[in-house]
């Protein structure tokens, strides 16, 4: 049912898009189109967790939690969108993402290579900004008392700024002016993925149902946990991972300098003195497997797997005590099907 009433909500969220797209013209219906396209694949565990969260603590708006959860969804494929922008990257998943799209049309009208590179960037960042718009919209318009609706706007409006702070760290750090403590990545990874992924699904659940503030507080703690795990392993997949199934890049951590908790761990070991020459460039398959060996041998996985299960298990605690659900974080584990072994074959 959850699923079903999520889907549904996503869906007309998308088909009113669509609807004023075709208004415009053929250009920006294909623009919408990319946009669709960008919201399949995911798990949807984020409206997920606002729909089971409202249910666990009571709550009878199941039409509202339906609807801020899909929003939610759109919420992330604007900031999916925006991030692979920053990233400079033009598949997702395996397929072309809106950027890559778009290069494709520029290059059937044989436009520039200058050209083409900016109508696919401009496309990029022109879908994110109409997902983001139709989020907030959704939120703001949800089946909800208006009390309601400015509490959760007001979350959403944190999540942002959060997230938006946690992206301009991570590229910050990667310029690699200065060294990143432990601390401070960490604190990158809750604020880039754990404000509006998890904390912000878990928090409108528990204010459309009507929980004290202490719930709702302690819910955003489990859920900035959760977030900074769920980054964790992200960060593992990015470097061990086996890109056919995450449809995630596995050279781009290291060719870019991400100062993510696994090379930060790394920085204090003696194999530092051979990992840092694989950083910052772009790799062979051979030197690929190399520093996948060293990570392995400097005790960097095992540092993060261990980091990531030990937040998931703080997490697990608040939301048993809260009376929501723990099995909602069974999906996280510290080692999905797309991580791979420590020579970077699929598990």
């Amino acid at each position: 049912m959850i699923a079903t009433d999520t889907d549904a909500a996503l869906r007309r969220l998308l088909e009113e898009g669509r609807t004023r797209a075709a208004l415009v013209d053929r250009h920006h219906a294909l623009l919408w189109e990319a946009l669709e396209a960008a919201t399949q694949g995911g798990k949807r565990f984020r409206p997920m967790l606002v729909v089971a969260t409202h249910d666990a603590l009571g709550g009878s708006r199941a039409r509202a939690a339906a609807e801020v959860g899909a929003a939610i969804e759109l919420l992330h494929t604007a900031l999916v969108i925006h991030d692979d922008v920053i990233d400079g990257d033009h598949v997702r998943r395996g397929q072309p993402n809106v950027s890559g799209r778009f290069q494709s049309y520029a290059r059937t009208a044989a436009a520039d290579p200058d050209d083409v590179i900016g109508y696919g960037l401009t496309a990029a960042l022109l879908a994110g900004d109409l997902a983001l718009a139709a989020a907030v919209r959704a939120t703001a318009t949800c089946d909800a008392p208006r009390e309601v609706v400015h509490r959760l706007l007001d979350l959403l409006d944190s999540a942002l700024h959060t997230s938006a702070a946690g992206e301009l760290a991570d590229v910050r750090l990667s310029m690699g002016r200065d060294e990143a403590t432990l601390a401070e990545s960490l604190a990158m990874e809750e604020r880039k993925t754990g404000a509006y992924s998890f904390a912000l699904p878990l928090q409108a659940g528990a204010v459309l149902a009507d929980a004290p503030a202490g719930t709702t507080d302690r819910l955003g703690a489990a859920g900035r946990m959760t977030g900074t795990a769920f980054q964790l392993v992200d960060d593992l997949v990015g470097v061990f991972g086996d890109p056919v199934r995450s449809g995630k890049s596995t050279t781009n951590d290291l060719r870019t300098g991400k100062q993510t908790p696994l090379l930060v761990h790394a920085r204090s070991t003696p194999e530092w003195a051979r990992i840092r020459d694989y950083v910052g460039r772009d790799l062979t398959a051979d030197e690929q497997a190399d520093v996948r060996s060293l990570l392995v041998a400097a005790g960097s996985r095992r540092f993060v797997e261990d980091l990531a299960e030990q937040h998931l298990a703080d997490a697990r605690v608040v939301l048993t005590d809260l009376g929501v659900p723990a099995t909602l974080l069974d999906d996280f584990t510290t080692r999905p099907p797309a991580l791979g072994d420590g020579n970077g074959a699929a598990a």
